[in-house]
């Protein structure tokens, strides 16, 4: 059975994205200060149909990352975010399973990303491109309260945060509401640099 992972960054603070987040201004006032250190990378880059980038430590996580997805989940205001400033063909290279209360057509894009809307709950967004059968992991993309639906319901097994030196101040914090009594994480791996701190953890149901 493929893994249902979440991985993103977080400022120093605990913010993942900064606050008055919309469609033309996504990660909000800020919030892109929590990925600089991504947006140099050659794995990023590539995403993007753009050559060159750093080749270095955090390049291998980021490529990890990226080979291991075959599918994506997300919630309705990221997807809203995105749709208004995401490139032709978006960064992702694999279906997206979009979570909604309003039914719409399959949106193909280039790149192998097509977006599916899912009006059923996120259970069925997840098991769909599970039982696609192409053995690649499902990743939670976000935002914040899809991840923390994910745990809640017991659905994620795998939370990785990159920790930015950075302080946001206000903004969009991750665990705030989850129903933090059902969550056990471990931490399974920690990978520093000198822009970023990569810590991987295993959710224990």
């Amino acid at each position: 059975m493929p893994d249902v992972f979440a991985d993103l960054g977080m400022s120093l603070d605990g913010f993942i994205a900064g606050p008055n987040a919309g469609p033309h201004n996504a990660l909000g006032d800020g919030g892109a200060r929590i990925y600089q250190w991504a947006y140099q990378l050659q794995a990023w880059r590539e995403r993007l149909g753009r050559s060159g980038g750093e080749t270095d430590r955090d390049n291998e996580i980021a490529e990890e990352k990226f080979a291991r997805a075959g599918a994506h989940v997300m919630g309705r205001r990221m997807f809203d975010e995105g749709e208004a400033g995401w490139p032709d063909p978006p960064p992702f290279g694999a279906p997206v399973f979009v979570l909604t209360h309003h039914p719409r057509e399959p949106w193909e894009r280039q790149g192998g990303t097509t977006f599916y809307f899912v009006t059923d709950g996120i259970e069925s967004a997840v098991e769909q491109p599970r039982a696609a059968g192409d053995g690649k992991d499902v990743q939670l993309s976000g935002g914040g309260e899809t991840i923390r639906e994910g745990l809640d319901a017991g659905l994620l097994d795998e939370l990785q945060i990159h920790l930015a030196p950075v302080l946001i101040g206000a903004g969009v914090r991750l665990f705030e509401g989850l129903r933090q009594d059902t969550v056990v994480l471990e931490p399974t791996r920690v990978v520093g640099s000198p822009s970023v701190t990569h810590i991987r953890y295993r959710v224990i149901h």
